[in-house]
């Protein structure tokens, strides 16, 4: 037989291609974003007032954590700055995942507009539309004091850190992102089949935060069971913070979870993908 070669120049064309089919979505991503964030700037008081308001929130919730640790001490056998760390890792990771992907919530708002029938027949994948629309600079006053607090919080606890392990906290951090934004994707595709259901989502993203933000050993084995083979929100703070304190869980959960984090992300990026590939397939336009 005779072996057909492509030849090298046709080769290095078809990667570029297949690159750029990659990256086309991030770029088509930021184009639409950087369009609110100059409609947003138009404003600039009103911006700095919002972020503000949205940093103080977050600031209240920082506080409530130091009060409920200053007054039982510790909690699950966390201190209160290894409970601040907890803390800091679910607040950073929904806040980027609601910074980036939180707009897909009003799915169902754009089914009953009929806007989502625009976003399809436009070049642009309508996932990208979708999270880009109306991103607003404003939610980076949910991200910015948490990792402030995360900062204080890794100042204060008794870790030896090394490069290695600095790295594998960053790989860990960029996962609970991951994992939070397929969680949004995926409870926003609820809204395909049932137009009222955000406030259902909205159970799964924002109490997910809620329940992240404190050891979850304080729940009980079968809520951690829970979020751990389930919704994989324990993926987000507990195992990493467990992790870098290097202490076994608890509750008895199996040591290897911890490092679990990056492959519990992809999974549930491909799951969140597979649910939006699905509802999209089964959207039958505002008028039927």
């Amino acid at each position: 037989m005779v072996e057909i070669r492509t030849p090298v120049p046709a080769r290095r064309r078809l990667l570029a291609r297949a690159a750029a089919g990659v990256l086309r979505p991030i770029d088509d991503y930021r184009r639409l974003a950087w369009i609110w964030v100059r409609a947003f700037a138009q404003y600039p008081a009103s911006l700095a007032m919002m972020s503000l308001a949205v940093a103080a929130s977050v600031l209240a919730q920082v506080g409530a954590v130091v009060i409920v640790f200053r007054h039982a001490g510790t909690l699950a056998g966390f201190t209160v700055y290894e409970g601040l760390m907890v803390f800091a890792l679910a607040a950073s990771a929904f806040g980027l995942a609601d910074l980036f992907m939180g707009a897909v919530e009003r799915l169902g708002q754009h089914i009953r507009t009929g806007s989502l029938d625009a976003m399809l027949v436009r070049p642009v994948s309508p996932l990208v539309q979708l999270a880009a629309d109306e991103f607003s600079p404003r939610r980076l006053g949910k991200v910015v004091p948490a990792l402030v607090v995360l900062g204080v919080a890794v100042a204060n606890t008794d870790v030896d850190w090394t490069p290695g392990k600095a790295l594998l906290l960053l790989v860990m951090m960029v996962s609970g992102v991951l994992i939070c934004g397929a969680v949004w994707v995926a409870t926003a595709c609820l809204q395909f089949f049932v137009a009222n259901a955000r406030e259902a989502a909205n159970a799964l993203t924002y109490g997910g935060q809620a329940l992240t933000e404190y050891p979850l050993a304080i729940y009980g084995r079968e809520i951690v069971r829970s979020v751990t083979y389930v919704v994989p929100l324990a993926f987000v703070s507990w195992q990493p913070v467990l992790l870098v304190l290097d202490r076994p869980d608890p509750l008895g959960m199996p040591e290897a979870l911890r490092y679990a984090g990056p492959a519990v992300a992809v999974l549930a990026c491909a799951g969140a993908a597979l649910l939006w590939r699905f509802g999209l397939r089964h959207y039958r336009s505002t008028g039927s």
